[in-house]
């Protein structure tokens, strides 16, 4: 069988005709296996893991619950008796594919998921009990099972990725392609191997040339032989650009990517479109993506101010004596006020003063105009050393502490606790279009940039999170954005 990949203009519809080859009957009957046997190791080693992390957390649930509270031996022996039903539960909900389908998974992406099985397996639970000799379950015990066995298999799930990685090291991922899209996600792996993949190649897919007629003439012989690059580089994972196939192509990848039982991830050509609202739809058998419309009505806005209220509510309270001691570090380190007011745009273009706690010299917005070029970004005022930063600042800036005082903002209106990052006057003009849909939300204390690097991520790529964030809100990404913001700020990556 030969390694090339057919380079035809056939649509993907009539991609199984790429099965075929050329050389008569006996050729065409060439059975071509699609479905692998196995996982490849690595693959089967996380799910283990994850196997494991959910039986622990669901004895230690057990324990906690029927031991220490209830006080029936019984019933916790008979419980360890259908441990077996949780990982049949689990399983049917995905939990132990979803690290297969996608490359930045995270354990926070599992709790909707995690809370339906541990919901479902309790009411399987409480009917495998009355046909048990103990004779049923307290329904307190079975409450507050579920309720620990959320938490424990979260926490032992996060666990268990983690260790993945530090054992196993990242996934390893090869991109073919020759887009610019297709380069930057190269950059974006091999920089962050945290995420549990990692970039170990870069291939180009065409030797492409300029025609007479102006299209490219794509060289079929290009393409790199995809066994000997599975081994080369000991792939588990490869990422294509969709608009480097033609359908036959991306059809026959595909294939050979499942006989070697390598996980292919496809870069769509509607880059800028796509985000976690995208929904995968079948119609008569034919892959649809369904890009949800961005809308935001009177219900979710309601929704969302409430969360921003109690949240801002909460934690003004919890952090009021941490105020002071700033305070008083700040004056102590240098003359000037405590708080730092600045302009910036709001929803919908609206002006607010933002408020944070002073990190620079009492000068430093006059001497903002002569730092403008040593700038990294031309975007945006960014130095790897400001010397306007004051000592206290420094450790404030570090700690993401001088952010604090924003919730002030957040109770007035003007901010939400989870948005585009607001930017200056001088920022938002050169903003239009597209680029400025960021409005159409309130800036938040935290956000997409905030969790993704801060100012590790240039200007432009801020502008297009934001965007995603955008046109893709929900309650939920709301709230995985909420929970990765504290081991976010605990890795200080991007501030500055």
């Amino acid at each position: 069988m030969s390694e090339q990949f057919p380079i035809e203009g056939d649509q993907l519809a009539a991609a199984p005709a790429a099965l075929e080859r050329p050389g008569g009957a006996a050729a065409a009957r060439t059975w071509q296996r699609v479905v692998s046997h196995r996982h490849l190791a690595r693959d089967s080693a996380v799910r283990r893991l994850l196997a494991i992390a959910d039986l622990l957390g669901a004895v230690i649930a057990m324990a906690l619950s029927l031991l220490v509270i209830s006080h029936h031996p019984g019933e916790f022996a008979w419980g360890l008796v259908v441990l077996p039903l949780w990982i049949g539960v689990f399983k049917a909900y995905g939990l132990y594919d979803r690290d297969l389908k996608r490359i930045s998974h995270q354990t926070v992406d599992d709790l909707p998921w995690i809370f339906h099985a541990v919901i479902v397996g309790c009411l399987l639970l409480l009917a495998c009990y009355r046909f048990l000799p103990v004779g049923g379950i307290w329904l307190g015990s079975l409450a507050l099972f579920a309720l620990l066995a959320i938490v424990w298999v979260t926490a032992l799930r996060a666990l268990a990725r983690r260790l993945a990685v530090s054992v196993l090291g990242p996934e390893r991922v090869v991109l073919l392609g020759d887009g610019s899209e297709i380069s930057a996600l190269a950059r974006k792996l091999k920089a962050n191997g945290r995420q549990g993949a990692k970039s170990v190649g870069l291939i180009p897919l065409f030797s492409s040339q300029e025609g007479s007629n102006g299209d490219l003439i794509e060289d079929a012989a290009a393409i790199p032989n995809f066994s000997a690059m599975v081994a080369q580089h000991r792939a588990e994972r490869v990422v294509v650009a969709r608009e480097d196939f033609d359908g036959r192509a991306l059809f026959e990848l595909l294939n050979r990517a499942r006989e070697f039982g390598i996980k292919v991830s496809v870069l769509p050509q509607l880059f800028e479109a796509l985000g976690p609202s995208v929904e995968i739809d079948d119609v008569g058998g034919i892959t649809v993506l369904g890009i949800n419309p961005p809308v935001l009505p009177r219900s979710s806005r309601v929704l969302k101010r409430c969360m921003d209220i109690a949240g801002a509510f909460v934690l003004l309270l919890l952090t009021a004596p941490l105020f002071a001691v700033i305070a008083a570090a700040i004056k102590l380190d240098s003359r000037g006020p405590v708080f730092f007011h600045q302009e910036r745009i709001g929803l919908w273009g609206r002006r607010f003063r933002l408020v944070k706690f002073r990190t620079m010299t009492a000068d430093a917005e006059r001497l903002r105009g002569s730092l403008l070029a040593r700038s990294k970004d031309p975007g945006w005022l960014h130095l790897d050393d400001d010397p306007r930063v004051t000592r206290v600042g420094r450790v404030l800036r570090q700690s993401s502490l001088d952010e604090l005082p924003q919730l002030w903002n957040v109770l007035k209106g003007e901010m939400s606790l989870v948005g585009p990052r607001p930017i200056v006057p001088s920022e938002d003009s050169q903003l239009d279009g597209w680029r400025r849909s960021r409005i159409d939300l309130a800036p938040g204390l935290t956000g997409l940039w905030q969790v993704m690097g801060r100012t590790s991520i240039p200007f432009e790529e801020m502008i297009r999170l934001d965007f995603v964030y955008v046109t893709n809100w929900s309650l939920w990404t709301d709230i995985r954005l909420v929970l990765r913001t504290l081991p976010a700020v605990l890795r200080r990556k991007g501030a500055n």
